[in-house]
């Protein structure tokens, strides 16, 4: 475990970078802008080391168009439909962006924050567990809030992140993480060429300004049946509504098969061998395979993010859900805790990928 200053903001706090993991296995890098996860190493099938997730050095850019990129997201991850949270008999106005809906917490959301960071260790797993107390009203949302995610790294390749939430008063609470993974290696390309399976027999269109339309319908069908693994540009470029309305791709919100802890996921690049395997308590998996990136954002590789560079497996409770009763509950009371957890299990294939195992 290293600790290191990473940058100096104008009113003169540091941003801290921890590093953690074996570098003959999985590195990982994060900073405590955002409780951010900046870069995370993984061998490829003849031992070669690479950035898979996708990042920029410009401190500029973290808090511009840079700023989810493996961060933190709240205090509601997705979007909540003209930023109005019906709580308790009373309607809560929050700020808002992307044409008057709230995204990701609203425009100065956890991603941008400063979290407090402290390193770990469990057993044989190393990491750093960040905290952060959000004010009562934070972007019109009621209640104090105090956050935590602990990112810890095992031998055996797996990150785990665990989050925890705590309020004085009735409020919402949807954390995840954003980072957006490129199995190839950060800069190299497109993910269009990667495998990716999802757990899930339903998903939930959206309308033009990507807010949920109503009930999750089934994927049986359509490109969003991804049951079986299937190469992402070969199911974005199918004719239908929904692919196009996101832009040209996925971004939205697939209704997970089971409970507990469980598969949700499964990414791979048959090319380099690397395979991710995601595992989640939620109930839901936002999947964006980065449609709108244009390349006016440069990566830590010096190669810009084009279309498709990367791809969010974003695990979280569904979009607008305080607006829709037969959503999940995202709500919270004093008295309990939000509690969530994700691992994503990466490993090496020989030869074809094997997704179906």
């Amino acid at each position: 475990m290293t600790q290191e200053n990473a940058a100096v903001l104008p009113d003169g706090r540091r941003i801290t970078r921890w590093t953690f993991g074996s570098p003959e296995g999985v590195t990982a890098e994060v900073l405590s802008l955002g409780a951010r996860l900046q870069a995370l190493y993984t061998p490829d099938r003849d031992g070669q080391c690479a950035n898979v997730v996708l990042g920029c050095e410009s401190t500029a850019d973290l808090f511009g168009e840079a700023a989810y990129f493996g961060a933190t997201v709240g205090r509601y991850a997705n979007r909540i439909a003209g930023g109005t949270l019906p709580l308790g008999g009373t309607t809560h106005r929050l700020a808002t962006q992307q044409g008057g809906h709230t995204l990701h917490g609203g425009p100065d959301g956890f991603a941008t924050r400063l979290w407090d960071g402290v390193p770990v260790r469990v057993g044989r797993r190393a990491g750093v567990r960040f905290r952060m107390d959000s004010p009562d009203g934070d972007q019109g949302f009621p209640g104090a809030l105090t956050a935590e995610v602990t990112y810890l790294l095992g031998p055996d390749g797996e990150l785990s992140l665990t989050y925890r939430a705590t309020t004085d008063a009735p409020t919402v609470v949807n954390l995840t993480n954003h980072m957006y993974v490129n199995l190839a290696g950060e800069g190299s390309g497109t993910v269009l060429g990667h495998l990716l399976r999802v757990e899930a027999a339903r998903y939930i269109p959206v309308d033009a300004e990507l807010i949920p339309l109503g009930p999750a319908e089934s994927v049986s069908g359509t490109p969003f049946d991804l049951r079986e693994a299937r190469t992402i540009g070969a199911r974005i470029t199918e004719e239908h509504p929904q692919i196009r309305r996101a832009g040209d791709g996925f971004d939205h919100n697939w209704v997970l098969d089971g409970t507990g802890l469980r598969r949700a996921a499964v990414l791979s690049h048959p090319a380099s061998g690397r395979r991710v395997e995601c595992l989640t308590t939620e109930p839901g998996l936002q999947v964006y395979t980065g449609n709108h990136f244009d390349g006016s954002l440069t990566g830590r590789s010096g190669r810009p993010y084009v279309a498709y560079a990367g791809i969010a497996l974003e695990t979280q409770r569904f979009p607008d859900s305080p607006n829709r009763p037969e959503y999940p509950s995202t709500y919270l009371r004093p008295g309990e805790e939000y509690r969530s957890t994700t691992a994503y299990r990466f490993s090496v294939e020989e030869g074809k990928a094997a997704l179906d195992r």
